[in-house]
């Protein structure tokens, strides 16, 4: 008999809504796409959206901009990095990380990750003092939450600055508070598989006027900053306009009217991740032979996917199971993969970085670690299957 097969597409992104839909068609006929225009004033969707979605933070300052890798570079910018310092930045993550730091011509150093998928803090505070590093650059990666009082202690007591990477965490929160506003700066992205699907898009958000100001000068705003609505006073924007290059990342008004109606979805969305995401940990938890990172109770994560390790197999076995878990519909990435692979790398596969290796604690758990999208449209009943077909390749690995 053939093994069943899940008739489910994992990778679906979130649907975009008719009100969306609408709003962007009419943006259409109109033509207004740059968010910019002499006559155009302050209500374009890309400035409403930033006072929205400040608003919902409670953040004094936001900034759009054309992805979230490009909300970090100017985050960083804007906290003072210079070409040639250092920056911290955890082992676990995506390469838009240590690309915001190249791109701000510093140099990334790797910290250490623990078995929960979150920053070792004991390897920051070595890290930190033997590198001199005055800046961290913390990615919440696939929305795993570090315990951010203990680290912005830790960080205050180091004198480093923080900024938070957010793509994977946007309504998410850590003993009540939201993620993006522990630090100097957090950095969401609009990218179709995040929370919000915009096609593509980042916003900063922060409470830090200078830095505010020169995010948007950065961004592209040429001497139209006036048009921003969730912004510095233009004695701010005096101090930076004439020293700030334009590098042109601007959020385009297209993609902020299409993410404006899902802000409203967000705890609906969240609801269902957060069902869905228990539902297959308390399934795949049970499985002889996996393991899940542990989930502190202070975190109120938003999981659009879900990670567990499968530390019993070798690399040929783990091959296996990958492999038959792909055909039968289940489809499993893995960080540990000699080469990056579509989404996913390691800091060993980024060979611009001068010391380009994953550190051995994280090269050890990235080894057996698997990741899988959770998307919105899985139904409750299909977590069953999934778990099943995973108990069932992980059995056939494990033979002889």
């Amino acid at each position: 008999m053939q093994p069943s097969r899940l008739a489910l597409d994992l990778g679906a992104p979130p649907e975009v809504p008719e009100e969306a839909i609408a709003a962007a068609a009419a943006l259409l006929r109109g033509g207004w796409l740059h968010r910019y225009g002499e006559t155009l004033g302050d209500s374009s969707d890309a400035a409403l959206l930033e006072e929205e979605f400040a608003a919902a933070l409670g953040a004094r300052y936001c900034v759009g901009v054309n992805s979230c890798g490009s909300a970090m570079f100017l985050a960083l910018l804007g906290s003072g990095v210079r070409p040639g310092d250092r920056v911290l930045m955890n082992g676990f993550t995506l390469s838009p990380v240590p690309g915001a730091i190249a791109h701000a011509g510093a140099e990334p150093v790797i910290v250490e990750v623990t078995q929960d998928l979150v920053i070792d803090l004991d390897d920051l505070a070595r890290q930190a003092r033997a590198s001199g590093a005055r800046h961290l650059l913390l990615s919440h990666m696939r929305g795993h939450i570090a315990d951010m009082d203990r680290l912005m202690t830790l960080c205050d007591e180091l004198g480093m600055s923080v900024i938070e990477d957010c793509a994977h965490t946007m309504g998410a929160r850590w003993a009540g508070r939201p993620t993006g506003r522990f630090g100097r700066a957090g950095c969401f992205s609009l990218q179709s598989y995040k929370h919000v699907n915009a096609g593509e898009g980042g916003l900063l958000v922060t409470d830090d006027e200078d830095l505010a100001a020169r995010a948007i000068l950065a961004s592209g705003s040429y001497m139209l900053y006036g048009q921003h609505r969730a912004r510095p006073s233009k004695e701010v924007f005096a101090r930076w306009k004439d020293l700030t290059p334009n590098f042109s990342l601007r959020l385009s008004s297209l993609a902020a009217a299409v993410a404006r109606p899902q802000l409203r979805l967000l705890a609906e969305r969240a609801r269902v991740w957060s069902d869905r995401h228990a539902r297959l940990a308390a399934l795949l938890g049970a499985i002889p032979g996996i393991r899940l990172p542990h989930r502190p109770q202070q975190e109120e994560h938003v999981q659009s996917s879900i990670q567990f390790a499968a530390p019993g197999l070798d690399p040929e076995r783990f091959r296996r199971f990958l492999a038959g878990c792909r055909a039968r519909g289940v489809f499993l990435k893995w960080f540990g993969a000699e080469a990056a692979e579509g989404y996913t790398s390691a800091p060993r596969h980024w060979r611009y970085l001068r010391d380009a290796r994953t550190p051995p604690h994280t090269e050890a758990i990235l080894a057996t670690l698997c990741d899988m999208r959770i998307p919105l449209s899985l139904p409750a009943e299909a977590c069953g299957s999934i778990a099943a077909i995973v108990a069932e390749e992980l059995e056939a690995a494990q033979r002889p």
